[in-house]
């Protein structure tokens, strides 16, 4: 059964996160699949672990446009909880909690 997750981005958009059963309990996925369905190109996306020293371990490496999707293959990652952040042309922005351990697929909206 899937589940579904809202967060506020602002102007107007959310972040709905489709949560999947992970492969192992406390393991996060490899990799994570950033599926842009707003009408706009996304321009940054970076996730992050949590914490006060946070470390990048994903970051998209070029605009993402409107309908497409893209497959983040996680550096070294560590424990479930992360941070996720994006930005996307006309300015929306996105700053989520997430845990990765039982999310792989992250879906922008309007």
């Amino acid at each position: 059964m899937r589940a579904q997750y809202l967060v506020a981005m602002g102007v107007g958009a959310s972040l709905v996160l489709a949560a999947l059963p992970a492969a192992a309990q406390g393991k996060p996925h490899a990799q994570i699949t950033i599926s842009n369905q707003r009408s706009v190109p996304l321009n940054s996306f970076e996730i992050a672990t949590a914490g006060e020293q946070p470390r990048l371990v994903a970051k998209l490496a070029k605009p993402l446009a409107p309908g497409k999707s893209v497959a983040l293959k996680l550096n070294k990652p560590q424990g479930c909880s992360y941070t996720v952040q994006g930005m996307f042309e006309d300015e929306a922005a996105s700053d989520a909690d997430m845990d990765l351990c039982r999310d792989r697929v992250i879906r922008l909206t309007e």
